[in-house]
Protein backbone atom coordinates (compact mmCIF):
# COMPACT_ATOMS: atom_id res chain seq x y z
CA UNK A 1 0.00 0.00 0.00
CA UNK A 2 1.45 3.37 -0.61
CA UNK A 3 1.59 6.17 1.34
CA UNK A 4 -0.28 9.45 0.99
CA UNK A 5 0.82 12.75 2.60
CA UNK A 6 -2.19 15.32 3.12
CA UNK A 7 -2.49 18.49 4.18
CA UNK A 8 -4.82 19.89 6.81
CA UNK A 9 -6.40 23.22 5.42
CA UNK A 10 -7.51 24.16 8.73
CA UNK A 11 -4.10 24.26 10.49
CA UNK A 12 -1.36 23.50 8.33
CA UNK A 13 -0.55 20.11 9.38
CA UNK A 14 1.04 17.86 7.47
CA UNK A 15 0.42 14.38 7.70
CA UNK A 16 0.82 10.81 6.43
CA UNK A 17 -1.38 7.99 6.04
CA UNK A 18 -1.01 4.22 4.31
CA UNK A 19 -3.82 4.13 2.21
CA UNK A 20 -4.89 2.17 -0.90
CA UNK A 21 -4.97 4.12 -4.10
CA UNK A 22 -8.86 3.29 -4.89
CA UNK A 23 -9.69 4.79 -0.95
CA UNK A 24 -11.56 7.77 -0.59
CA UNK A 25 -10.06 10.94 1.37
CA UNK A 26 -13.47 11.78 2.65
CA UNK A 27 -13.06 9.60 5.74
CA UNK A 28 -9.68 11.54 7.01
CA UNK A 29 -9.06 14.41 9.54
CA UNK A 30 -5.86 15.93 10.73
CA UNK A 31 -4.47 14.28 13.98
CA UNK A 32 -3.63 17.62 15.57
CA UNK A 33 -6.71 19.41 15.43
CA UNK A 34 -9.45 16.77 14.12
CA UNK A 35 -10.63 18.82 10.90
CA UNK A 36 -12.27 16.50 8.18
CA UNK A 37 -11.08 19.80 5.49
CA UNK A 38 -7.44 17.55 4.54
CA UNK A 39 -5.63 17.56 0.81
CA UNK A 40 -4.38 15.11 -0.50
CA UNK A 41 -0.48 16.57 -1.17
CA UNK A 42 1.59 15.96 -3.93
CA UNK A 43 4.84 14.22 -3.14
CA UNK A 44 7.86 12.46 -4.91
CA UNK A 45 8.16 8.84 -4.49
CA UNK A 46 10.91 7.63 -2.05
CA UNK A 47 14.44 7.64 -3.69
CA UNK A 48 13.12 9.66 -6.51
CA UNK A 49 15.53 12.68 -5.48
CA UNK A 50 18.97 12.68 -6.07
CA UNK A 51 21.47 13.97 -3.59
CA UNK A 52 25.32 14.44 -2.89
CA UNK A 53 27.78 15.87 0.02
CA UNK A 54 28.22 18.77 -2.79
CA UNK A 55 24.84 19.37 -3.15
CA UNK A 56 23.37 23.03 -2.00
CA UNK A 57 19.79 22.82 -1.03
CA UNK A 58 18.77 24.00 -4.60
CA UNK A 59 21.21 21.59 -6.17
CA UNK A 60 22.78 24.34 -8.43
CA UNK A 61 26.25 23.69 -7.07
CA UNK A 62 26.05 20.04 -7.13
CA UNK A 63 29.95 18.40 -8.16
CA UNK A 64 29.00 14.65 -9.10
Amino acid sequence: MPIYEYICKKCGNTFELIRFASDSDSDIECPKCGSEKVKRAVSLPAGSQKSCEGCSSSGSSCAT
